[in-house]
């Protein structure tokens, strides 16, 4: 048990009266209960896939989603292959190669180029690409370059095919280069598509979309006997003959998925995170399920060592670990799982396991993947992207299964405080887990297998989670419609950027308008162009409504409205050669670049965006018509995954570093917005006046990119909303289509801080308000302490949803003085930030803490990618905040005072004066300042110098006068007030168990049991810090109490136990002997004292009042009587003998230090372990 456990005993009679929560055992109980079909004898009979009726090629056409695709050179024919992972609808996996598609770019022809001049060219290109027989082919083709307007003209192009991928590189910096042929001297040229990857190329030719369903027709393919392959299914076609079906009405379904989730447990040594060369796996707990249902249908733990029965779960025992590791290998062979998911795979699970393997030397084991002869790695592996920063990680093969380290999609996908499991499923599942640090779990696996059922069920919930949270948030549904709208396969979207995406969609459009895509070389540019305008907010507090008017999808709508694009691009030289008309044929942007009308061209963007909003307004309409949930949650995804598209296009266009980067494209479009906006403003506020018969003038108050805020000046919301809708209507003629401007929402009331700053009720009905909405506010920044995020939130809500701007004052005053006089419980002055690197250019507080904590433990220290959590002391005059910060957990255990004024300063200060300034102006600084703002002292610690030979002087509980020898609590003036102060003080001890009753039982209903111990350590868990706060007061007040009935003598067998329970046991025992005893001048045995659940108190009293306390474990068997008796008889002859003499002063002594009675004592209670009893704790007490 561990220390905050001391009182659990008693916590658990009141955690029984409450209603528990669901706990995890009940989830597995209604997992079986709901999976009747998979109820068998042997639960490993469920790991195979459907049965596969075999196909006659000649007759069977083969169907099947393909989730997967890489490619591979055949080593016959020295030509590439496609390989295609994929589903039936029936459950069976597939393995197609697709042959015969060859690799090309394009290259324009000089001037003088003839037919009779190709073979020469190849010749002289094969010779510099220095690989016999590489270029398969040379043609002519009439193409045009996507880059400009060229009157519509098409050139001859060279289209280059080569045998092998891995030649076009050589090829194209041949050509750039220069190459000499017959009649031509160092030719060289710009490459085009030269930059494509293989399989995309392949996928765009052949009209292929990520995770879309392949017809192999019946008659075109032949039945592959390949025993390199796990797959059910082995096919081979010619790429001519593939039917690639695109992914609307049925062909949007998905197939029956095989969803594997996992988690493993190590077991580390003391104060060591584990290491895989050192430290073993213990169990892995795995959870299938196939997509479309939301229960597993499979799951299973295998663990090392016995372990008890966990209902609706397949338990596995094994006596060694490689035993452990080859069957976790085999079950992922057998079950064939499609999808892999689990919480930071990648980077811990996979490479443990493989790193394990390898170590112990398990042959078999990194096969995980659908291809029988290639191995599992792990790579280190780099990704940089503007919108998803840099990451350091591993990648690990796994062939033909999709990978979805859910820590990964979290971090790539959303911002939060913290990334751990627990913080991540309270955000988004409303509810947490047990978070069992890496040190408790050794001690689990080495107790019995009681403690292993334990661990066990905290791994299977540990496994069950990411896929919950897959289910929750449709991150597999989301992915796989992403795949399928941009065109590329599903693990780009995982280790790719956002450009990729739009080089899918250019190049089959591009494909299918007959155009080719030059190949730049990325490059970092100094062209910057100006942003999105932001009108100048008028800050203020508004008690009226305010109606916002958003244009949709505006950059989109202004690529097409004015046709924007690469294709219609004009130079000067163009428009006088084409003697192009200015407002006519083409446009000047507000950027004064040119561009081409419509009707003289569509451009291939707008036609490509065209496509996109046209697809989500169909998607969107079918939702609505819609009533079955998966199908629901599919076109959900396309919908979102269709608008994330069209709203990237315009920022593929920005990027100087990119693919193709077209400046005149992204400043244009910014261009066009900033006038919007403005024009907007005028024509809303010289219509809507006053003088053309309103009742007020409307007045723009801000507006930002793509939307305007406007106070019409009416006090109804029924009221802004008709003149919302009517503004956005009237403003929407004044522009090109499709350009249109919507109502959307009204903020009442508003809170306008500052630009990109705002809070207010969002409206859409006037009958009740959707919610609080707010921008770049401290409500929802990770970096503060939760103090900042609580007290900005309750100020909003008492300012907006109360109007209570004076409580929101008042409540403000109280929490600053709460703060300043140390009543702010330390869980809401705790921050975290992850340490992402050591050698930050100035010191950072989390940084050197995280220093100071690994010269302390360097195994429970924090490690790089970690979130630091920490809070600032107090320290001397001058002392830098990065030397203040500490460990929470170490500030509660030495007693260390936080540092509120600081908290004031640098955390509350700032986002409390945003949002009240706004309001009361310049008396927004009278919250900081007044008699609320006093501070208690509290003095710096102070270690080292004097202060190292000072010795504490014990002072009376009743009037704080130093005490004499002899006296423990009280001094002899306050000694008729004793059982005054002593009920005083048991007062506090009592209020604070209750309190830490209410935290012990949430935190157990959290992990699932009213009826095991709290073992979790998430410091992301302000509770956790609750908890530990309560503890140690618990800790401090009872060692003041002791002073009353302090325990001379305190012998623990059990060291699972801690010390501070038996001093409890203590307080309450000589109570209770108290009121037995009759005043009899002689010893006396008192029998059973009290049972706390597994523990039997037993007391004994001398004659002279000194009490003896024994604790037992209760054992299957009746102790008798006399036992018992023989025993304290035993341990009163050690106390005379040794303790009671005429030359030990025991009243000199706050506990007794002789050495023979502690040896006696081990001896009596070594002996009754012998004698096959059970014992906790011997405890001598003095009255």
């Amino acid at each position: 048990m561990s220390q905050d456990a001391h009182t659990s005993k008693k916590r658990r009679i009141h955690a029984s009266q409450l209603e528990p929560q669901p706990s995890f055992l009940e989830d597995l109980e209604q997992l079986q209960e709901t999976n009747q079909a998979t109820k068998v004898d042997d639960p490993s009979l469920l790991w195979e896939r459907p049965t596969y009726n075999k196909l006659n090629p000649a007759t069977d056409a083969l169907i099947f989603q393909q989730i997967e695709a890489d490619e591979y050179m055949d080593t016959g024919s020295h030509t590439p292959v496609v390989r295609f992972y994929g589903i039936t609808e029936a459950g069976n996996s597939v393995i197609c190669h697709v042959t015969g598609f060859l690799p090309y770019f394009y290259v324009p022809t000089p001037v003088g180029f003839k037919l009779e001049n190709i073979m020469p060219f190849k010749s002289a290109l094969e010779a510099a690409v220095e690989k016999g027989n590489s270029i398969v082919k040379v043609e002519m083709k009439l193409k045009e370059s996507i880059y400009g307007y060229h009157g519509g003209e098409k050139t001859h192009f060279l289209k280059i095919t080569l045998k092998d991928p891995r030649n076009i590189a050589a090829a194209k910096r041949a050509v750039e280069r220069g190459i000499s042929f017959a009649g031509f001297q160092d030719f060289t040229a710009q490459t085009y598509e030269s930059n494509l990857a293989y399989l995309l190329r392949f996928m765009i030719d052949c009209h292929v979309t990520g995770a879309n369903w392949l017809e192999l027709p019946a008659g075109k393919y032949q039945i592959r006997n390949d025993s390199n392959s796990n797959a059910q299914i082995n096919v081979q076609l010619n790429y001519e003959h593939m039917i690639s079906h695109q992914p609307e009405g049925d062909w949007s379904k998905i197939a029956p998925l095989r969803i594997l989730s996992f988690d493993i447990e190590c077991a580390g040594r003391k104060g060591i995170f584990p290491e895989a060369k050192i430290d073993p796996v213990i169990q892995i707990a795995s959870m299938v399920t196939v997509q479309g249902e939301s229960k597993p249908f499979i799951r299973n733990v295998m663990v090392l060592n016995t372990c008890s029965h966990i209902v609706g779960t397949h338990t596995m025992s094994f006596d060694q670990e490689d035993k452990l590791l080859a069957a976790w290998s085999d079950f992922v062979r057998r079950v064939d799982p499609d999808v892999v998911i689990g919480y930071n795979t990648a980077n811990f699970d996979f490479p443990y396991l493989l790193d394990r393997a390898k170590h112990l030397g398990v042959l078999n084991f990194p096969f995980l993947g659908r291809l029988n002869d290639v191995r599992t790695e792990i790579k280190d592996t780099k990704f940089s992207s503007k919108a998803y920063g840099n990451r350091e990680s591993k990648s690990i093969n796994m062939e033909g299964r999709l990978q979805l380290d859910m820590l990964q999609v979290m971090q790539r996908d959303y911002k939060l405080r913290s990334y751990t499991l627990n913080s991540v499923c309270a955000e988004f599942l409303g509810e947490q887990k047990e978070d069992v640090h890496h040190s408790i779990i050794t001690e689990l696996q080495n107790g019995n297998e009681e403690t292993r059922r334990r661990l066990a069920i905290y791994c299977l919930k540990d496994a069950y989670l990411p896929q919950r949270l897959m289910d929750k948030l449709m991150c597999l549904i989301n992915y796989i419609e992403m795949a399928r709208v941009t065109g590329v396969p599903f693990n780009y979207l995982l280790v790719r950027g956002q450009q990729i995406k739009v080089v899918s969609q250019l190049f089959r459009k591009a494909l299918e308008k007959d155009f080719v895509i030059p190949a730049v070389n990325s490059q970092s540019g100094e062209d910057q162009y100006e942003g999105a305008t932001v009108i100048e907010p008028r800050r203020g507090y508004y008690d009226v409504p305010i109606a916002t008017l958003d244009f949709a999808s505006l950059y989109p709508s202004i690529m097409m409205a004015h046709n924007l694009c690469y294709t219609t691009l004009l130079t000067p030289g163009i428009i006088q050669k084409f003697n192009l008309v200015k407002d006519v044929d083409y446009v000047v942007t507000p950027n004064n670049d040119s561009f081409l009308v419509e009707k003289k061209r569509k451009g291939l963007l707008p036609i490509i965006l065209t496509d996109l909003l046209d697809a989500r307004k169909r998607a969107k309409a079918d939702l609505k018509k819609e009533t079955d949930p998966f199908k629901r949650a599919v076109l959900d995804g396309r919908q979102l995954a269709l608008k994330i598209s069209a709203n990237s296009v315009y920022g593929f266009t920005g990027a100087t570093v990119g693919k193709l980067p077209c400046l005149q494209i992204s400043s244009s479009v910014t261009a066009y917005g900033r006038v919007m906006i403005e024009r907007t403003k005028q024509e809303v506020e010289a219509t809507y006046t006053v003088e053309n018969g309103y009742t007020h003038t409307a007045e723009v108050i801000y507006g930002d990119t793509d939307s305007v805020m406007v106070k019409f000046g009416v006090k109804t919301l029924e009221e802004a909303m008709e003149l919302g809708r009517k503004a956005a209507e009237f403003v929407t003629t004044k522009f090109e289509k499709p350009i249109k401007l919507e109502f959307e929402k009204v903020y009442f009331p508003y809170l306008l801080i500052n630009k990109k700053r705002y809070a207010g009720l969002y409206w859409t009905r006037p009958d009740k308000y959707d919610k609080m909405d707010t921008k770049g506010i401290e409500t929802v920044r990770r970096d503060n302490c939760r103090l900042v995020q609580s007290v900005i939130d309750t100020c909003l809500r008492k300012i907006l949803i109360d109007r209570d701007v004076t409580g929101a004052q008042e409540y403000t005053k109280q929490i600053i003085a709460d703060l300043l006089q140390n009543k702010v419980d330390m869980a809401q002055l705790v921050i975290t930030k992850a340490l992402s690197k050591t050698d930050y250019a100035n010191k950072q507080a989390h940084v050197e803490l995280a220093e100071r904590m690994k010269q302390r433990d360097a195994g429970s220290a924090p490690a790089l990618g970690d979130r630091v959590a920490y809070v600032i002391i107090k320290g001397g005059k001058g002392m830098a905040a990065y030397d203040k910060s500490e460990d929470p957990l170490w500030v509660l255990e030495n007693n260390i005072p936080i540092d509120t004024r600081y908290y004031l300063d640098n955390q509350l200060s700032k986002p409390l004066l945003r949002i009240f300034e706004p309001i009361l102006g310049e008396r927004a600084e009278s919250l900081l300042a007044g008699d609320h703002t006093r501070t208690i002292q509290v003095s710096t610690p102070s270690v080292g110098g004097l202060m190292k030979f000072a010795v504490r002087t014990a002072t009376c509980l009743g009037c704080k006068a130093p005490l004499k020898k002899g006296e423990s609590a009280v001094c002899a003036n306050c000694k008729e007030r004793a059982p005054e102060l002593y009920q005083k003080q048991q007062n506090i001890v009592n209020g604070l168990e209750v309190r830490f009753s209410r935290l012990w039982t949430q935190c157990q209903r959290c992990q699932g049991s009213l009826h095991q111990e709290v073992l979790c350590t998430s410091k992301d868990c302000p509770i956790f810090y609750m908890r530990k706060k309560v503890q140690k007061e618990i800790q401090d007040s009872t060692a003041t109490l002791d002073r009353f009935n302090n325990p001379l003598f305190i012998k623990n067998f059990n060291p699972s136990h801690a010390d501070l329970k038996y001093h409890y046991i203590a307080h309450t025992s000589c109570d209770i002997m108290e009121e037995r005893a009759a005043m009899k001048a002689q010893d006396m045995y008192l029998g059973v004292l009290f049972s706390m659940e597994d523990l039997s108190v037993y007391g004994y009293m001398t004659n002279t009042k000194i009490k003896f306390i024994t604790v037992l474990t209760v054992p299957d068997v009746i102790i008798k009587d006399l036992d018992m008796k023989n025993i304290f008889r035993r341990i009163h002859t050690a106390y005379v003998n040794h303790a009671s003499n005429p030359f030990y002063d025991i009243d000199s002594e706050k506990m007794i230090k002789s050495k023979k009675f502690e040896q006696e004592i081990e001896a009596i209670g070594r002996g009754r372990a012998l004698e096959g009893g059970n014992r906790n704790s011997l405890t001598a007490t003095a009255s």
